[in-house]
């Protein structure tokens, strides 16, 4: 019946994949039927699912595992692994080799060999030396065939930099191939936000570490990721370890930010964004986002924010 309205409900998945809390939430107007769009989520779940089983460092089974065990051999691989080490690559290029897959050696240095949940993780040894830092092309310890699907690695790489951002582009891909037009995918932190929320307006998106009552993001159609040491971090000693490698001086651990929150089109995108940021510092980190025009939030281990330019089209400040 024209003039009729459907009142808008929201739709919501609650998982564990690839290391992280994943949640899908989509916006119902009626128009959809709520089989279809749980299909939908469905078919968005699985997405996590395949890529756990082909990305995981952690899996002895994962595909990642089995390439890093063929060094020095030409290697067949699906689809997936040809695009994410493509991304790879380009985000090695793009940041100055501040985004960088090869320090998986240093992160088993410093125990991250296993989940972080995991019960027998237990924060590594402080006799490891770490790794000297990589000033070299990635492409001269990976080669791509994209004609024949091949790798040629000469060096063990981990793609956990982006891959989690890009799983996320891929389920919000399939929510909009059954024609959803509002919803938020949200791989722990790593988001990609579509359309409007239940009350029809913008959503509205927390910073990590930053007060709500203080500012907020508002967006659409983009993707969201933040990276920061508050959920993986440990001591070893009096030394304080965590999760973000710098390739450039592998044995400083930068204790600069909190968080660093980047918007792009593509959580992929933000996702490797978020981490060169990070590991850049503030001075060149600023630098870098106005010369290439990137959305950032900065928060420092003090709760001092910086904005880029850029970003503050999205900020909504407590009034």
């Amino acid at each position: 019946m024209t003039g009729m309205s459907h009142k808008l409900k929201l739709i919501s998945e609650k998982f564990w994949a690839m290391g992280t809390n994943i949640s899908i939430d989509v916006v119902s107007d009626g128009n959809i039927s709520d089989k279809k769009i749980k299909e939908a989520i469905a078919a968005a779940k699985a997405v996590f699912e395949k890529y756990e089983q082909i990305f995981s460092r952690f899996r002895a089974d994962s595909e990642l595992a089995r390439l890093n065990k063929s060094i020095g051999k030409r290697t067949k691989v699906s689809a997936e692994m040809l695009k994410v080490l493509e991304l790879c690559v380009s985000q090695h290029n793009a940041s100055e080799g501040y985004f960088e897959p090869r320090i998986i050696e240093a992160l088993e240095n410093i125990g991250y060999d296993k989940d972080f949940r995991s019960s027998d993780f237990n924060g590594g040894s402080l006799d490891k030396p770490l790794l000297k830092k990589i000033d070299d092309k990635l492409e001269n310890n990976l080669r791509i065939n994209p004609e024949d699907k091949t790798i040629f690695l000469k060096r063990r790489i981990d793609t956990t930099g982006i891959v989690k951002g890009y799983a996320v582009d891929r389920a919000a891909e399939d929510l909009q191939r059954y024609n959803l037009k509002n919803f938020i995918v949200d791989a722990g932190g790593d988001m990609y936000i579509e359309g409007h929320d239940s009350e029809k307006e913008e959503w509205r998106i927390a910073v990590e570490g930053v007060p709500e009552n203080r500012l907020m993001l508002k967006l659409s159609h983009a993707g969201i990721a933040t990276s920061g040491i508050s959920r993986k971090h440990w001591r070893r000693g009096v030394k304080k370890f965590h999760h973000l490698i710098n390739p450039k001086d592998p044995e400083n651990f930068c204790q600069e930010f909190k968080t660093v929150t980047v918007l792009a089109e593509k959580t992929a995108d933000a996702d490797a964004l978020a981490k060169t940021l990070f590991l850049m510092g503030r001075e060149k980190g600023r630098k870098f986002s106005e010369k290439n025009k990137i959305k950032v939030l900065f928060l420092d281990c003090r709760g001092n924010v910086y904005l880029s330019e850029r970003i503050k089209e999205n900020i909504i400040l407590s009034s």
